[in-house]
């Protein structure tokens, strides 16, 4: 099974500091954003991962090259300025992700977490099926994002983490083109093709700089600690 990091957003929440620099490479705890997701990865025994770029992609790729340092084999899905959002992205892509496994793992790049993907990769999918991790609303999304599968439409909704396993049916007859994904996942929990699992574990949403700024003194005071 391979993975794919989100990576190709502009970041324009996080400016100044993104004024030049991907988001994904700003750091966390001194180390790139973006190595946590593949450090996690490795260390779940998924080595192949595809990870799209457009501003200031050109960074990561230099930073992280084809991955061999890791011990992994990292391949690039170079977008447009302004990128595809983040379907668009994931059909561009697709090329890569599937070329011997019908399903697939897709993380934000600008998150935080100590989520274990191992668990997730062992999931069956039956085609055109996603399979979405929440998480408890934080302060700044209060009205949640979905629901979970098996709760009725009227019940509290959570935060989507940003990651998901995702068969590759489940984006059947996209082209390469600007398609937001929120649309399709919630269609896809009204329809019954999408499953949702609740994580309440370490979750950060690395969105603006004050944000950056407190994970950041968290870990220090963990470290002190």
């Amino acid at each position: 099974m391979k993975a794919m990091i989100l990576a190709a957003g502009r970041g324009q929440r996080m400016m100044p500091l993104t004024a030049d620099m991907p988001k994904p490479l700003l750091e966390v705890g001194n180390k790139p954003l973006i190595q946590y997701h593949l450090e996690r990865l490795k260390l779940a025994g998924i080595t192949q991962v595809v990870i799209n770029l457009a501003w200031q992609g050109d960074k990561i790729e230099r930073y992280f090259g084809d991955g061999k340092r890791l011990g992994m084999q990292i391949d690039y899905s170079y977008e447009p300025d302004g990128g595809l959002e983040t379907a668009g992205g994931i059909v561009k892509a697709m090329p890569m992700l599937c070329k011997d496994h019908d399903t697939f793992i897709v993380i934000n790049g600008d998150i935080f977490t100590d989520y274990d993907v191992h668990a997730l990769s062992q999931l069956q999918l039956m085609p055109a099926e996603a399979h979405l991790v929440l998480v408890e609303n934080p302060p700044h999304n209060p009205a949640g994002d979905f629901r979970l599968s098996h709760q009725p439409a009227n019940e509290q909704t959570y935060t989507f983490s940003g990651i998901g396993l995702y068969h590759r049916a489940f984006f059947d007859n996209l082209s390469v083109e600007k398609i937001p994904l929120g649309p399709m996942l919630r269609s896809g929990i009204e329809e019954g093709v999408v499953s949702c699992e609740l994580y309440v574990g370490v979750w950060h949403d690395i969105g603006t700089p004050e944000r950056l700024s407190e994970i950041n003194a968290a870990l220090e005071a963990s470290n002190v600690g």
